[in-house]
């Protein structure tokens, strides 16, 4: 399973919790610690990912690499055969100094070509990474907050105004919670 598909799971979870009165959405810690059990579970099949990726991209070089090996040996070995006579043998150098070139930019290009692949396809996994990790880091810190007001004593709540609704994402449940406790303190 996707990180991402996880990720959408536990945020439509969360939009499906209940609503208390004057209070905040009500979800299953349990269920929650599930969803990042899964996420943690998903991130290690990104990796294997990235790894195979890597190694794709050592295959590639390592192929490009050979095939250039070839074709040079290939030049050398035409022109060592062509005949010594003046016109034949500038004509030869010429031609192998040619396919020499020619070679070398192939080698050249396939190697820009791989590299390129392998450095697009790893900033692609990372930026998917970090905002998995940040999705998550996200997702507890809610949770944390959220734990941390519900064991509050009442007293020390804040009163609620009946002009403000409560937070609609377990972002805005942290932040409301930040809020609180730098007004407590």
């Amino acid at each position: 399973m996707s990180i991402y598909r996880v990720i959408d799971k536990l945020e439509a979870y969360v939009k499906e919790g209940v609503w208390l009165p004057f209070s905040y959405r009500v979800v299953s810690e349990e269920r929650i610690i599930e969803f990042i059990e899964k996420m943690r579970a998903t991130l290690p099949e990104e990796v294997e990912r990235a790894r195979q990726i890597s190694k794709e991209k050592d295959r590639v070089l390592r192929e490009a690499q050979e095939r250039a090996q070839n074709i040079v040996a290939e030049a050398a070995t035409e022109h060592e055969s062509m005949v010594d006579t003046s016109v034949v043998v500038t004509q030869a150098r010429t031609t192998a100094e040619i396919i020499l070139r020619e070679a070398q930019e192939k080698a050249a290009k396939i190697r820009e070509g791989a590299d390129g692949y392998a450095a697009q396809v790893l900033a692609e996994l990372q930026a998917r990474l970090s905002a998995a990790l940040g999705s998550v880091e996200k997702g507890q810190a809610a949770l944390s907050a959220e734990r941390h007001r519900q064991a509050a004593p009442a007293s020390e709540k804040p009163a609620k105004s009946g002009a403000r609704s409560a937070p609609s994402s377990p972002v805005a449940v942290a932040e409301d919670t930040a809020k609180m406790e730098s007004i407590e303190v």
